[in-house]
């Protein structure tokens, strides 16, 4: 495992200047090193399966990189089913190439699963039927909530009673019930608790998961580890014993292929952790201001851009990368990091419940730029028009090259399909 270092002063990305990108490109901008989700896969490589899950960062161009690398996809939409397509990844039923992971059908969506004839994940007992009613004979795998869960946020928290997702584990008799009914087959099973996921958890998932497995029974070929694996987004926070995280699900896996008599496949999911620490968001500063004891900096790009901060309290590394020269050897501050948003939570620096921190940085100047990192995961996927910006472009460094992979949104963009009626 690679491991991350975080420092306040940044003038490249993968090589690249931060200054000649935002001057090629403009800001807000997101960048993506290609390079750094190769490794991530790479360290995931003792899972049968890869399984991406692309509501984490879902460009056609890192879904067609990955794919290349002999990585599969999830998706959770009607949309990610189409971009999963326009990829290049296959509706081969054999391959699994995509699966349909959600909590309900909605009609375009179970279209789609039906058209494609692609695997579903379901994650309530009425995908089950409703599935069987326009397709008898399906394979599907279930989702199951364990009745626990774990996140850095209660917002990512996804097993215990307070979480929408999933099957409850006391219904699995009733879904085998259902799915009887129209000849279903459940192939498969899912558990993701949330992200986060430590070994002390993971350890119960496991056992969860088993008891899960034995309940189903032999129609059993897959089993998935599901997402949550962590990165460092502080220089106190550490990655998960990769080694350890496979045995335990190994251990798992094997159990039951010994029980069964066959064997299953072990599928990982990760989202997060192949993106995240690939993307930087790079912004421009444009006012430095003091409002009473706190020194603001105030770039161009808002939680339109990154809306981590404000949705989970997320923090994100920041760096200054000087518009005329290494801003290494400045003073260093304590400054609030904010953006253009008419809004009061348009803060980059703050902590989950909306409180103000600072950030110990190189004192930053008109004209600098200030990079985010670790913004690759939930980044431009959850930006959006609030204020009427428009979405920042996004770059991919391949091969020492910077390769546009979306183009800024325009004003036209903003405001194509508003109608003014007579």
């Amino acid at each position: 495992m690679t491991t991350t270092t975080f420092c306040t002063s940044r003038d490249q990305i993968a090589g690249l200047g931060v200054s000649e990108l935002a001057a090629r490109f403009g800001t807000p901008l997101y960048v993506y090193d290609i390079e750094t989700m190769y490794q991530r896969v790479s360290e995931l490589s003792s899972f049968d399966v890869i399984r991406y899950a692309q509501k984490a960062c879902s460009n056609l161009a890192i879904l067609d990189r990955l794919r290349r690398r002999g990585v599969v996809v999830d998706a959770v939409s009607a949309g990610e089913i189409r971009r999963a397509l326009a990829a290049g990844f296959g509706a081969d039923p054999s391959r699994h190439e995509i699966v349909y992971t959600a909590d309900i059908f909605d009609v375009e969506s179970l279209e789609l699963v039906c058209k494609h004839a692609l695997q579903v994940n379901c994650g309530s007992p009425d995908m089950i039927t409703q599935l069987g009613e326009v397709r008898p004979g399906a394979d599907v795998t279930l989702r199951i909530n364990p009745g626990f869960g774990h996140g850095h946020s209660q917002k990512t928290n996804t097993g215990g009673e307070q979480s929408k997702h999933g099957i409850w584990h006391s219904q699995i008799d009733e879904c085998l019930r259902r799915a009887d009914q129209t000849g279903i087959t459940v192939t498969g099973l899912h558990m993701h608790i949330g992200s986060g996921t430590d070994l002390e958890h993971l350890s119960e998932v496991c056992e969860a998961m088993e008891r899960a497995a034995l309940e189903v029974g032999r129609t059993l070929k897959t089993i998935s580890a599901g997402g949550g694996l962590p990165v460092p987004y502080k220089s106190d926070e550490s990655y998960v014993d990769l080694e350890r995280y496979f045995e335990l699900w190994d251990a798992s896996r094997n159990r039951l292929s010994e029980r069964f008599g066959h064997r299953l496949n072990l599928e990982i999911e990760p989202g997060r952790f192949l993106a995240a620490e690939s993307g930087h968001l790079i912004a421009e500063v444009r006012s430095v201001k003091r409002m009473g004891d706190n020194l603001f900096v105030l770039v161009d790009a808002g939680f339109n851009d990154l809306a981590r901060p404000v949705m989970y309290g997320a923090y994100h590394p920041i760096s200054v990368a000087g518009c005329g020269g290494s801003a290494a050897d400045r003073e260093s501050v304590d400054v609030v990091v904010g953006g253009p948003l008419c809004e009061s939570g348009d803060i980059f620096t703050q902590r989950e419940g909306g409180y103000v921190d600072t950030r110990h940085l190189p004192a930053p100047r008109v004209g600098d730029f200030l990079v985010l990192e670790n913004a690759g995961a939930y980044g431009f996927v959850m930006s959006s028009n609030y204020n009427s910006k428009q979405r920042a472009a996004e770059v991919m460094i391949e091969d020492g090259e910077a390769k546009l992979i979306r183009e800024r949104e325009t004003f036209d963009d903003l405001v194509r399909g508003e109608h003014i009626p007579d």
